[in-house]
């Protein structure tokens, strides 16, 4: 599925859409659709952890979202191996609107709960 960005997105100014690839029910690809060298990999934090956040209004305008919308929560992971020592960014999740495919990041505030670099490890139960 192919999304427009809306907001650009921070040190990546020049992606202007992108792919999302599901790789399983956890993990995620997304790829720059005019930069082949321009790939993330995304993780659903909500398998991790309990995680809320409000979006901002602007945000929410140029998204256009509204209660009804349909919204997937991403977050960007630096891959390790073992995974579990994987690393993700809880601070800049990714907004992808699915009714209308426009997304964007948004950065959460320094006074949040959540971290810029959290390994999965920390999120399994021992």
């Amino acid at each position: 599925m192919k999304f427009d960005i809306c907001i650009p997105l921070l040190g990546f100014e020049n992606v202007t859409q992108v792919e999302l690839l599901k790789i399983d029910d956890i993990f995620m690809k997304m790829n720059s659709t005019t930069d082949e060298h321009i790939s993330f990999t995304l993780i659903d934090p909500f398998v991790l952890r309990e995680y809320d956040f409000e979006v901002p209004q602007n945000v929410q305008d140029a998204l256009e979202i509204n209660k009804d919308s349909n919204l997937l929560i991403l977050n960007i992971v630096l891959i390790q191996t073992p995974i579990e020592e994987s690393i993700v960014n809880f601070i800049g999740p990714l907004i992808f609107n699915t009714d209308n495919n426009k997304a964007t990041q948004i950065i959460l505030s320094d006074s949040t709960k959540y971290g810029v670099a959290e390994k999965i490890s920390d999120f399994l139960k021992k």
